[in-house]
């Protein structure tokens, strides 16, 4: 079975490898910044006083610069005051949009966002901290996985797509990559490790067709706002639907790992449990624990996907529309058709997985479980603790020789005169050719 899942999965691992050389843009260099249309610069700054003297609906406020060609000096920005708007404190470590030509004049800067890196890399330690005393070793690696996952997406999957790559291809190679570094490196390389990779491969082949098919049929072009300003920015031609295809990809891939590993880990307990289990028993038993899971992750997928697009739904709402035209507007149909095809790619995960974990371990020998021995029973409190005597171990003594010969020293008038042998040697030689007549019992004479 190792041969297998070798020859299975070690030409998909090349395949990727190959993938991610052919689609990664060597010697491209992406324009960012001024050389695509952006000429906002972010310069950073602290509030230094705020003051509602400017009028009904504003609020002056007064911030020092930490950054930018004008750093150290202040200046006076007036902002919006009321409903939705941020409010100011003295204090705050603020983000100022510089889009003009001079440094010095408060009418260049503009107040877009508060700063938070130090909140967020609090939160990060706190994170990371809870994993590592839950996971321990095991713990460790999931963060290391974790942290390669980002490089894919940021070194990778973002340079490529930009540089005009088939967004799908790349989200196909780029999942492939995540997957291999994240299960192996997390849960280490075994055939149960293996089985999780199948398992996760075949839905995800599921999901891209399935998406790909009904965005097809349902006319979806992923042009949504973000969409449509990324395309004016870049000014170069972008595949909008794959896009679409590769973020309902990438957004699966999480979910998926989880189904597969918890399917795979089942039913190698189940196996080591009960080693008699046939293949069909061990399917059915996983595939039991399979639709309580299934329930739980296709709320999961479905509940991320609508908070994700809360927003939307709310502004779509209030344009008075009826709940059929609202489902099917383009940026809300390409939610559903993520959140759908995504779950039944969960769903055909489950016995995908369950039933190649029950062919491959009932062909393995598994360990036995090992009884571990009964803690001993906690003493009542009102029972006091009996204390121990240490006390000196006794001396042994020697185990005496053993004793040879005829043990026989009373008086038998029978036997002759009794007489002690001068040698053992004699005795012996005695006792061999003459034996003792019978010996009598008296009855309580001397």
């Amino acid at each position: 079975m190792r041969t297998l899942l070798m020859w299975l999965l070690v030409p998909l691992a090349l395949a990727t490898i190959v993938g991610a050389a052919l689609l990664y843009p060597f010697g491209v260099e992406q324009k960012t910044g001024a050389e695509i249309g952006l000429h906002q610069t972010p310069v950073e700054a602290v509030v230094t006083g705020v003051a509602e003297n400017c009028g009904e609906k504003c609020v002056a406020v007064t911030v020092k610069m930490t950054d930018g060609a004008a750093s150290g000096q202040s200046i006076t920005i007036p902002s919006v005051k009321g409903p939705g708007a941020p409010s100011f404190q003295l204090g705050d470590e603020v983000v100022l949009s510089y889009a003009g030509s001079q440094p010095q004049a408060a009418e260049s800067y503009q107040i877009v966002d508060f700063q938070r890196g130090w909140s967020l890399a609090v939160l990060a330690l706190l994170f990371a901290a809870a994993v590592l005393l839950l996971g321990r070793w095991q713990g460790l690696a999931a963060l290391g996985a974790l942290l390669l996952s980002f490089v894919v997406l940021v070194l990778f999957v973002m340079p490529s797509i930009l540089a005009g790559q088939n967004p799908l291809m790349v989200a196909v190679v780029g999942a492939g990559l995540i997957m291999f570094v994240v299960l192996y490196l997390t849960h280490g390389i075994s055939a149960r490790t293996s089985t999780a990779v199948l398992g996760t491969l075949v839905s995800l082949a599921l999901i891209g067709v399935l998406g790909a098919l009904f965005s097809a049929l349902s006319k979806l072009t992923g042009l949504d706002e973000d969409t449509t300003n990324l395309v004016t920015l870049l000014g170069t031609s972008i595949d909008t639907r794959g896009l679409l295809l590769a973020g309902t990809l990438i957004g699966a891939l999480g979910v998926l790992d989880d189904v597969t590993v918890t399917q795979t880990s089942a039913v190698w307990e189940l196996r080591r449990a009960n080693d008699k289990l046939t293949w069909r028993e061990l399917f059915a038993a996983g595939s039991r624990i399979g639709r309580d899971h299934m329930s739980s992750v296709v709320n999961t997928l479905v509940m991320a996907y609508a908070g994700a697009a809360l927003p939307l739904l709310l502004a779509i709402s209030l344009a008075g529309r009826s709940m059929g035209e609202i489902l099917t507007s383009q940026q809300i149909a390409q939610e559903i058709v993520r959140t759908l095809v995504g779950s039944i790619g969960l769903v055909a995960a489950i016995p995908v997985t369950t039933a190649l974990a029950a062919l491959i371990a009932v062909r393995q020998e598994v360990a036995p479980i090992t009884a571990a021995e009964p803690e001993p029973e906690p003493r009542p409190k009102s029972q006091p603790e009996p204390k121990t005597v240490k006390r000196a171990a006794k001396p042994v003594k020697p185990r005496p020789a053993r004793i040879e010969g005829d043990l026989f020293t009373g008086y038998d008038p029978d036997k002759g005169p009794w007489e002690r042998p001068s040698e053992p040697g004699a005795r012996r030689a005695t006792s061999a050719h003459q034996a003792p007549p019978a010996r009598r019992r008296s009855s309580g004479s001397p």
